[in-house]
């Protein structure tokens, strides 16, 4: 009698989402307002470590003609919230969104202007 696919326990996936804020410098075609000096993203990224989140996230980044200059992490939401972070519904919704599609979403960007 042959097996059936559906019948087999689903394997967990291996992948979490991590958070990560980006900084990006000028690029042409960047896609960034012409009087910004360059951008912080904020960016949720799944990965089956923070490493693989960075390198999957910097590789977008410069497909999308921008410049990333320094990623740091701020773990996973589990990680975020033992260390106290508030995260809303809105929030986790995305983090759950990169997750099933294992994505890279860039869930704000913040210019940066000379004064």
């Amino acid at each position: 009698m042959t097996e059936k696919v559906a019948d087999k326990p689903k394997k967990k996936s291996r992948q979490q989402v991590y958070t990560l804020l980006v900084e990006v410098g000028r690029s042409t075609g960047d896609g960034l307002p012409k009087t910004a000096t360059g951008a912080a993203l904020m960016i949720y990224a799944s990965g089956v470590d923070e490493a693989e989140a960075v390198r999957e996230t910097v590789a977008i980044l410069k497909q999308a003609e921008m410049a990333p200059l320094d990623v740091s992490g701020y773990g996973t939401l589990e990680e975020r919230l033992a260390e106290g972070h508030d995260i809303g519904d809105e929030e986790k919704d995305l983090m759950n969104r990169a997750l099933i599609e294992n994505s890279v979403i860039v869930a704000q960007m913040t210019p940066f202007y000379d004064t």
